[in-house]
């Protein structure tokens, strides 16, 4: 069984960086392709990134593209999420996610597509 385990939030100032780390364990990290989705308070959960083996694509939603960078490790089977220029509208619970096989264009977008999910981490920015 899939499982993904979050790490990196915090409070930060507005104008402030963080990296979150999600590590995957139970499969082969290969094989899926990897998100950052967050849910900010009262809303509804949103897609923040991908990163998918099977197109070799990132993505990103429009509201942090430029900002916040995906990366992945295979080596240590690990997600990160660089966020840098935080704003207090990023504040959230940051959930990583995984969809087995990969995905490619809106198939990356789609959260109803992603079969595992961690636990999240909460990040707060303030101004």
């Amino acid at each position: 069984q899939v499982q993904l385990v979050e790490s990196g939030g915090g409070l930060v100032q507005a104008g402030g960086s963080l990296r979150l780390s999600c590590a995957f364990s139970g499969s082969t990290f290969s094989r899926y392709a990897m998100a950052w989705i967050r849910q900010a308070p009262g809303k509804e959960r949103e897609f923040v990134a991908a990163s998918s083996w099977s197109d070799g694509y990132e993505y990103y939603a429009d509201s942090v593209k430029g900002r916040f960078t995906i990366s992945r490790d295979d080596a240590t089977t690990t997600v990160f999420l660089d966020a840098n220029s935080l704003q207090p509208e990023d504040t959230a619970v940051y959930y990583c996610a995984a969809q087995s096989w990969g995905c490619s264009g809106s198939g990356c977008y789609d959260l109803n597509e992603y079969d595992f999910w961690g636990q999240g981490t909460q990040v707060t920015v303030f101004s």
